[in-house]
């Protein structure tokens, strides 16, 4: 008799949870954020609203947009959130994108938002293409210390450079583009044939040049900054260089897929991705940010990158972007890392 009052006591406070559990709507999420902040951000959002349950499908910028178009016919995916703005233009020209302009959308910067009315996109923050810099591999090794991208076609560096392959990393579409960008596109190709000889392996991540940098694998990786702010921050003896030539950016952004069978919670996931409270999310790993007034916490940005960031045709390079992949990979496929 005590245990079955027990077991009924425990149904009654069990009860709420299991039929809240059954209310919660699950949004399948495509993603191209860090590992590490994905559980956060799942956290928070899923605190703020209850009813929804985000599941994660996570892969490089390159992997995760060639997925996602592959199955446009049939979407698996409800949203997209942490991907390049770069992905989500070439998405838009595709009609993938659900037209919804999220509440409180208008106060994110101008080129952080969708054009469009409504708007197919919004942004979260951007992150830009620096050079992770092994100053003990460098001592050993005797390498100069680069402070422009030219300074990487030195003979010293040979076989001592890591860079992302562009097709699969949106950190190395972003770098490719910025030489486009600041140097013009056929003085960029000839920078990218001269550089070739010295790149050791194109990777097919955007964190995986400075990571292997920062354990002294190679003395230079062209990575992302927020990968190499955290490294250093970690302890990592590496220095976060800004070529002073100018550097490409890109943006990570969030829309809803069309076609979603869960538009009402997908557009509840919208409203609440540029609040201020997701900003503050972002605003641990970026400097540069959506929502303007929203203070970051992330230490150990150089204030140069803003300075140094090279003029960015969004919409045009994402027309582009096949073609110039092509190009790329005919060109320097040979040096990629085998893939999983």
């Amino acid at each position: 008799m005590f245990r079955r009052t027990i077991a009924f006591g425990l149904s009654l406070l069990l009860a709420p949870l299991a039929a809240e559990a059954q209310q919660r709507t699950r949004l399948t999420v495509y993603t191209a954020l860090e590992n590490e902040q994905l559980q956060p951000l799942k956290q928070a959002a899923e605190a703020a609203l209850r009813d929804i349950e985000i599941a994660w499908v996570r892969d490089s910028t390159g992997v995760i947009t060639a997925r996602l178009i592959a199955e446009r016919q049939n979407p698996r995916a409800d949203m997209i959130w942490g991907v390049s703005v770069f992905s989500l233009l070439q998405m838009e020209g595709l009609d993938m994108l659900e037209p919804y302009t999220p509440l409180g959308a208008e106060a994110l910067r101008p080129n952080f938002r969708s054009d469009r009315k409504p708007m197919t996109w919004t942004g979260m923050d951007a992150f830009v293409s620096a050079i992770c810099f092994n100053t003990v591999v460098a001592q050993a090794r005797n390498l100069p210390r680069p402070t422009t991208w030219a300074d990487l076609l030195n003979p010293a560096f040979r076989g001592q450079i890591v860079m992302p392959n562009p097709a699969s990393s949106g950190t190395g579409f972003l770098t490719i583009a910025g030489w486009m960008g600041s140097m013009g596109e056929a003085p960029a190709w000839d920078f990218m044939t001269k550089l070739h000889e010295n790149v050791q392996v194109y990777t097919h991540s955007g964190s995986a040049p400075c990571n292997n940098t920062a354990r002294g694998e190679y003395g230079v990786g062209i990575s992302l900054d927020m990968r190499a702010v955290t490294l250093k921050n970690q302890g990592a003896p590496i220095e976060i260089i800004v070529p002073t030539d100018g550097v490409g950016f890109d943006m990570e952004g969030t829309a809803i897929h069309r076609g979603t069978r869960n538009a009402e919670a997908a557009k509840r996931l919208a409203d609440w991705a540029v609040t201020r409270d997701a900003m503050e999310m972002y605003g641990r790993w970026y400097a540069v940010l959506a929502l303007p007034g929203v203070q970051p916490t992330v230490r150990g940005y150089p204030a140069e990158f803003e300075q140094r960031l090279v003029s960015m045709d969004f919409r045009a390079i994402a027309t582009r972007r096949d073609q110039i992949l092509r190009d790329w990979a005919a060109r320097f496929d040979g040096k990629s890392a085998p893939r999983n």
